[in-house]
């Protein structure tokens, strides 16, 4: 069995995934894993299907024949799973929502070999004032060798800066 990871992206509408997942059915396909939302009208997926190698090129067609659906999907074949060299760690913060507070976080992240296994972020109004409060979790892959300590005190600085609250936890 071959491996292939599509992104599915295409105005809302009910019978989506359906129509996918019929798709990856009908040619011998098993869905493994996915990750779906809808935003703003629009939806988008990335997904983890097993295919037969003999089937995977009739496959790949049919995905691409959904664009007369409006539905346009994205193929990429499956990587390779690295080494468990990392432990999950959950990062929630909160704060006034402003441009580049992704950006600044992401960068000390990235700078400091932390992957994002996971990202959602969400500007809600606050309780009392209604006042734009931005809000993300996130589950980090942190190097076995970094400190955590270290990591906290780094994101720490970040998040006074920021003014934003940030909390990091081990996953359970």
């Amino acid at each position: 069995m071959d491996h292939l990871v599509l992104t599915v992206i295409a105005q809302d509408q009910p019978g989506l995934v359906e129509r996918v997942a019929q798709c990856v059915a009908d040619h011998g396909g098993n869905w493994l894993e996915s990750r779906m939302s809808r935003m703003a009208g629009q939806f988008a997926g990335i997904l983890r299907v097993a295919v037969p190698a003999e089937a995977q090129a009739e496959l790949v067609d049919a995905l691409q024949g959904l664009s007369a659906y409006g539905i346009r999907v994205l193929l990429a074949d499956s990587g390779i799973e690295p080494s468990c060299t990392w432990k999950p760690i959950l990062l929630d913060l909160v704060g006034n929502d402003r441009p580049g507070i992704v950006r600044d976080i992401t960068r000390l992240l990235a700078e400091n070999g932390v992957n994002l296994e996971s990202l959602i972020t969400e500007v809600v109004p606050a309780p009392m004032s209604s006042e734009p409060l931005f809000h993300a979790e996130a589950l980090l892959a942190v190097p076995l060798g970094l400190s955590l300590e270290l990591l906290q005190s780094k994101l720490e600085t970040l998040a006074d800066d920021l003014m934003v609250e940030l909390n990091l936890r081990t996953e359970n």
